[in-house]
């Protein structure tokens, strides 16, 4: 294994700052700690809400916080099947697909009707593009979730397999006010990143503004809503929707292309520490970013040969909608056509839809 060698760094007075953290993060008492050793009902809400807070913000440090809680109870001679799906999304959020998955059936066999365990399973799936597995998934859920949520699972699965238009319509028949409070940024969401894959931008942006009123930190709808406004030119209103959230690395991607559409020169700082993170991933066989990885050296570094050989190991992990765009664009940029055809087959046997893949599949 490589390791990254640096030199220690020594601050040059008590008012330099070493890092920011993020809303949320706390420093854990001892006695805090121990009591989350000794009391499953107390480490389980804690490690969930370090979750929580690692979905909301992209900062894969509160991942770690929640590993740590769970340590203890992960060594047990029996695993509580709670447990082991909190640990499974932790390996989730770390792109060990394989290894969550190994989790989760280990769960659902001990209980079979736990919902947030067939939740996560059908989420994994989906990222692997498994759709069959994941809708059934979806149906498990039927048994013990409210039927808003096994809606949404199933919709958004269906949304992947030729019946985009009908999926979009059942998801917008959902009432907000009827739903859980945690399945309404999830459905604003999706609506989102569907009309945007009919090419209805306008309601796209629409969706994604409704869904970040209602939950302003969701990482994840921030981001595909950055990616809408860069797609369509508007780099001015990206630097705003991303103002205050440049620590995270795939924020900092956005930042750094809005920059360099501006043509404002003032790209490079962003682009000095992508490059570092990047190549600290890199050197250390971490997947977390490999898709952002692509598109920087693509976007922004304006090597195609290398980002294409990134998309590739990205399309050896996950293939959502956006690895797929990822891997197709940066074919055609390389022009390398074949590297593109596991993509294509992807598309012609799921039935996923999606415009913005139009220009490339119909070229590459």
């Amino acid at each position: 294994m490589t390791t990254a060698q640096a030199s220690p760094h020594t601050p040059a007075s008590d008012a330099e700052v070493l890092a920011e953290l993020p809303a949320g993060a706390r420093h854990a008492s001892l006695p805090s700690r121990e009591l989350t050793a000794r009391r499953l009902d107390v480490a389980l809400p804690l490690a969930h809400f370090d979750i929580s807070r690692a979905r909301a913000t992209g900062d894969l440090r509160f991942l770690g916080y929640a590993e740590a809680i769970l340590a203890p109870w992960m060594n047990q001679p029996v695993v509580a099947p709670q447990v082991l799906v909190l640990h499974a999304t932790i390996l989730q959020s770390r792109h060990a697909f394989d290894a969550s998955l190994v989790e989760l059936d280990r769960a659902l066999q001990a209980r079979p009707d736990d919902a947030q365990g067939w939740l996560t399973r059908a989420t994994v799936l989906r990222v692997l593009g498994r759709y069959d597995e994941a809708l059934t998934s979806c149906r498990h859920l039927a048994v013990a979730a409210d039927p808003a949520i096994t809606t949404l699972c199933q919709q958004s699965v269906l949304g992947l397999t030729g019946h985009l238009s009908t999926a979009y319509a059942s998801i917008i028949a959902l009432a907000p006010k009827e739903m859980p409070p945690e399945a309404r940024a999830w459905r604003y969401s999706e609506l989102g990143e569907m009309a945007e894959r009919l090419a209805d931008d306008v309601a796209a942006e629409h969706w994604f503004r409704e869904g970040l009123a209602l939950s302003p930190e969701d990482f994840y709808m921030r981001l595909a809503y950055a990616d809408l406004l860069l797609r369509r030119s508007r780099a001015a209103e990206t630097l705003q929707l991303l103002a205050g959230y440049e620590s995270m690395e795939p924020m900092l991607l956005r930042v750094a292309i809005a920059h360099r559409q501006l043509r404002d020169g003032a790209s490079a700082t962003a682009e000095a520490l992508l490059s570092s993170a990047f190549d600290v991933e890199q050197r250390r066989g971490d997947p977390v970013h490999r898709r952002e990885q692509a598109r920087y050296l693509l976007d922004v570094d304006h090597q195609p040969a290398a980002a294409l050989a990134a998309a590739v190991e990205n399309w050896k992990m996950q293939r959502e909608p956006d690895d797929i765009l990822m891997l197709l664009r940066s074919a055609q940029a390389a022009h390398e056509a074949p590297a593109a055809a596991p993509a294509l087959q992807f598309l012609r046997q799921s039935g996923l839809e999606d415009t913005r893949l139009a220009p490339y599949r119909d070229s590459t």
